[in-house]
Parts: structure tokens; sequence; C-alpha cells
């Protein structure tokens, strides 16, 4: 904080009026939206995101006033839930995210999963799949977490199977956040506030249990924070965030969707022609590999949900 009332940080909490900023010497500054700032053009349920670095300017009781946002160098972001054409910004200017993934209890939709890693791939976000909860196991559970995670590596994403429950496998995601900004993100239920409180000595934050009659979690983060740790004598940050139901993409055009599903792209270049949509064109080279079980039918499905998608409700089922 400068001489002159001027703050300058990061926003490390966003309760959906307040926004909290850390400087860079650790003080913390409670933040407000100027209000022309507010009204700037921007269609988004929340300007400001976690992760977004701001000026502010204090005012007499010592809180402050947004004034601007810098560039973002990338960010996560889904259609809003209630107003379908105006975006819903989960993070901003993260290293890493990692996407929270659940078998059972409850079952995480691959659809829900295409549509993350697409918004990932479209804003370059490097995504770890994090499967959760294989204490809870039988054979049954295994084979299926044993697909999905052949399916997703051999696309070449980064998978890591754990309990956040017993700390089975949560060592093995440490290293990984070294340094890093990281956005943890999922459903509701996926134990995310279970797994930071086994990765962050002391965060002791609320966790809830997941509803037998619905397979649903309840939502026990109800605001998006960063919590700073240390891993490996290294400052890290990990960006908690409310459970997600579902993931409708924001402001993708149909014909540059492909792009966003690595094994689409790559079988892409193959193809006849130019424009190809990839769903009846003779001479597709995503049709073939599909039929030649190169692609899989659930990653082809959610490709032909996303490009079909209009202004209506779809991509809401969470399941």
């Amino acid at each position: 904080m400068s001489e002159n009332g001027n703050v300058h940080g990061i926003v490390v909490k966003n309760t959906g009026s307040w926004y909290v900023v850390r400087r860079s010497d650790g003080r913390r500054v409670h933040c407000k939206l100027k209000g022309t700032f507010r009204l700037a053009g921007i269609h988004s349920t929340n300007p400001v995101a976690v992760g977004d670095v701001v000026d502010a300017v204090l005012t007499p009781d010592g809180t402050g006033l947004i004034t601007s946002i810098a560039d973002r160098r990338n960010y996560i972001v889904r259609r809003s839930q209630n107003l379908s054409r105006q975006s819903h910004i989960i993070a901003a200017n993260v290293d890493l995210a990692l996407l929270l993934v659940t078998v059972i209890r409850p079952q995480t939709s691959l659809v829900f999963v295409d549509r993350f890693l697409a918004s990932a791939e479209a804003y370059s976000v490097p995504v770890v799949l994090v499967f959760n909860k294989i204490d809870l196991f039988g054979a049954e559970e295994r084979e299926l977490l044993d697909g999905m995670m052949y399916l997703y590596d051999n696309i070449g994403y980064r998978c890591v199977a754990l309990s956040a429950v017993t700390g089975q496998g949560a060592d093995t995601l440490l290293p990984r956040l070294a340094g890093k900004i990281t956005l943890l993100s999922g459903n509701s239920g996926t134990g995310k506030s279970t797994l930071i409180n086994r990765l962050v000595p002391g965060a002791s934050l609320p966790t809830g249990e997941v509803s037998a009659a619905h397979d649903r979690g309840k939502h026990t983060t109800t605001f998006s924070e960063m919590i700073e740790f240390d891993v490996e004598g290294q400052t890290s940050m990990l960006i908690d965030t409310p459970g997600i139901k579902g993931f409708g993409n924001f402001d993708m055009r149909p014909e540059e969707i492909s792009r966003y599903f690595k094994e689409i792209f790559r079988f892409s270049k193959d193809c006849r022609f130019r424009n190809c949509t990839h769903t009846h064109e003779p001479g597709c080279a995503v049709l073939r590999a599909l039929q030649d079980h190169y692609i899989a039918e659930s990653r082809y499905s959610s490709y032909i949900s996303m490009i079909s998608e209009k202004d209506d409700d779809k991509y809401r089922a969470p399941y």
C-alpha cells in the first residue's frame, strides 16, 4: 500500500459481495467493486475472480474500491447456472487445475469431465484428474476406475487415484502443487474440502456427507478462497471453490470446439474437408477413428453435445 492510498495485489477470497486482496507484503484489504467498474460492459456474474491481480483505492473506513483488473493470462470459465447469456469465472491466472472425480457417492458424469477439460484447453490451463474415494471401492468400482484412467491417460491427461479420507495416494499429488497456484474443482460431494484438509495442515475446512437418497453432496464451501501453504519449501496456493452441479461451456463457437478435444483435433488434421464438422462428411478422419475405436464413444458424445448446444438448459444436467 503506497502513501497515496493505492492498493495493488491478488484477489484471494470472493464472497460474492466482498473481495479480499492480498498485497505482496501479506497484508489483506477487504474491497468492493467501484460502481462504474461493475457496469463497464462486463457480461459475467463475477467480474472479479479469485486469482485476479487488481488495483484498488482505499476509502476512509480502511476498505478498498477495486478500479481495474490486470490482463488475465488464463482462466476457467463456465456458463452461469441462472443466466445462460452470462459467464461465471471459476478462477483466474492459475498454473494448474485439479478436477476431482468420483466413481461413486456421487458418480461424476463423463460429460461434466469433458466439458471442464474443454474449457481448460480453450484457455491453456493444464489439468490433473484426481479420482477420489478409492477407499470405498469394490471390484466393480475399481474396474470402472481403471477404465476411466486408461481413457484419459491415453488422451494425454495426468490421472491420480487417492483417498482424501485415508490419505492413500495423496502424497503423490503434493509435488505437482509446489510453487503453483492450483484450482481445485468438481461436483459437490466429491471431497474437495476433505482433500484440502489432507494436503494443507491446519486448514480445518468443514466437510459434509453425500445424500444416500440422491447420491449428491451438499455445498460445504460457499465462496471461493485461495489457501496458502508450503510444499517442499515453496509457497504454494490452492483455490477452493464451491461444488459445481453442471458445466455449461461459454463463448465457444461450434467450429472451434474440436480443437479442445485433444484426440479429435489430432485426427481432424487428416479430414478431407477443412471445415469438417466430424458429424457426417465423407472422408472424415475423426469418424473413421471413432469407428476404429481410436476415439472413445463417450468423448465423441460429449463433443456432439457441445457443438449442438443452444440456449436451452441441457448442459445443466449434472449426472
